[in-house]
């Protein structure tokens, strides 16, 4: 059933935050306007906005298509959207925001204000710590963005929202196609990866596709305890029973279908985890339990210092040398920058890492990962002319001059 928006239109209070929290330093889009000309007339230009919003006269112009390479060869697209649609796409998520954050279930975690990865980690630790779940199923979704069908995400929208001018923005935005190498293109499917209210379309999506579908239907199914951790386009499901784990896969991916969206074969995989799987395995003959991956990160069985069941969290090794074959690109790219600016960018990705890998029990890895940056900083120091231009020594010194950032756990996920 449909509820009206909290915030019935876009109006020029709402444009006028979106625009104090627009960064200033990002690309212009294809009409080259940057915040500060947009300024100029602000007061004007922000009621102008908001009359042909609500009058639905205002023509959305296409993002402009840029890519950022992968390390495994593949390009990420983004879109950089026009001034006036970075400040109508950030009220529109603030809107969708509002309406959908109260319905969205507990076991959601990407892409919502307060919430994030580490969260996720706790609440999938909680059946196999706490509960008595056995088996584990790690998967994903290939192509999360590429493949929403936007008339579906529009019908998921429409469900809880009747604002005409909301509905007509949420839909005529992705009409506006995207624009690259100057021409225009048709883009049929799923919200444009840098369009600020991507995420939010994306979360309202995984809510119908999976979150409550697993809450209502499937758990009702299962002979025991189960539970779902869900951070965007990753999901991992824990279970008590084997019979219930196979089922799984099979009827996630029947849902999916329904929303035009298809499960990661390479990624989907099932695994004996949990307090007792490694005494189950023992007596079966086999070696030590299996592990699964979950946001970018290993699960594997282990225990506390007393002796507790942790199931804890380990950086995927191919997860580790993609992270590291980018920087190495990045650094290639950007080695005749200033030390400064060199340095603090390195750090800033360091930081990063730290933030988004710094659990407990995952040291280990996140210490390593520094030593490889040293060895990668100093080969593209001495790519910077044609000469070798620091030595050894004379990169220790710098280094005392320019330190990079320590490791760092930011998250106890046993807590």
């Amino acid at each position: 059933m449909a509820s009206a928006s909290p915030c019935r239109s876009v109006n020029v209070d709402l444009l006028r935050e979106c625009h104090k929290e627009l960064d200033g330093k990002k690309a212009a889009g294809v009409d080259k306007a940057a915040k500060a000309e947009y300024e100029a007339d602000l007061d004007e230009n922000l009621k102008d906005l908001a009359d042909r919003l609500k009058q639905k006269n205002c023509k959305p112009q296409p993002p402009l298509r840029a890519y950022i390479p992968k390390a495994n060869g593949k390009q990420r697209p983004l879109g950089m959207g026009a001034c006036e649609g970075r400040l109508a796409q950030p009220a529109l998520k603030r809107v969708l925001e509002a309406v959908y954050e109260p319905k969205f279930r507990g076991h959601m975690f990407g892409f919502r204000p307060g919430i994030g990865c580490h969260d996720a980690l706790k609440e999938l630790n909680r059946p196999f710590e706490k509960g008595n779940a056995n088996y584990a199923v790690g998967a994903d979704i290939k192509g999360f963005f590429n493949n929403m069908e936007r008339e579906r995400m529009l019908e998921l929208i429409k469900f809880r929202i009747t604002d005409p001018s909301i509905l007509w923005l949420a839909e005529k935005t992705p009409a506006a196609g995207i624009m690259e190498n100057g021409s225009r293109h048709a883009a049929t499917k799923g919200p444009e990866q840098g369009n600020p209210a991507s995420p939010a379309v994306a979360s309202i999506c995984m809510h119908y596709a999976l979150a409550q579908w697993f809450g209502i239907a499937f758990k009702k199914q299962c002979r025991g305890e189960c539970g779902l951790a869900l951070c965007a386009g990753d999901f991992a499901a824990a279970f008590q029973y084997k019979g219930d784990a196979y089922y799984f896969p099979p009827a996630s991916a029947e849902r999916f279908a329904l929303f035009g969206l298809e499960p990661g074969q390479a990624k989907t995989r099932l695994a004996e985890f949990g307090k007792y799987a490694g005494k189950n395995r023992k007596t079966r003959g086999r070696k030590k339990p299996e592990t699964f991956d979950f946001l970018g990160s290993a699960r594997c069985c282990s225990k506390s210092r007393v002796g507790r069941f942790r199931a804890e969290r380990k950086t995927a090794r191919k997860k580790f040398q993609l992270k590291l074959k980018e920087l190495n690109l990045r650094l290639k790219q950007n080695r005749r920058l200033r030390l400064k600016d060199l340095f603090g960018a390195i750090n800033l990705k360091l930081k990063g890492r730290c933030q988004y890998c710094g659990t407990a029990g995952n040291y280990e890895s996140l210490s390593d990962y520094p030593h490889y940056v040293k060895a990668m900083l100093y080969k593209w120091l001495n790519r910077r002319s044609e000469k070798k231009s620091c030595a050894w020594e004379g990169f220790q010194e710098l280094l005392k001059a320019f330190p990079l950032a320590r490791p760092h756990i930011y998250c106890n996920i046993y807590s």
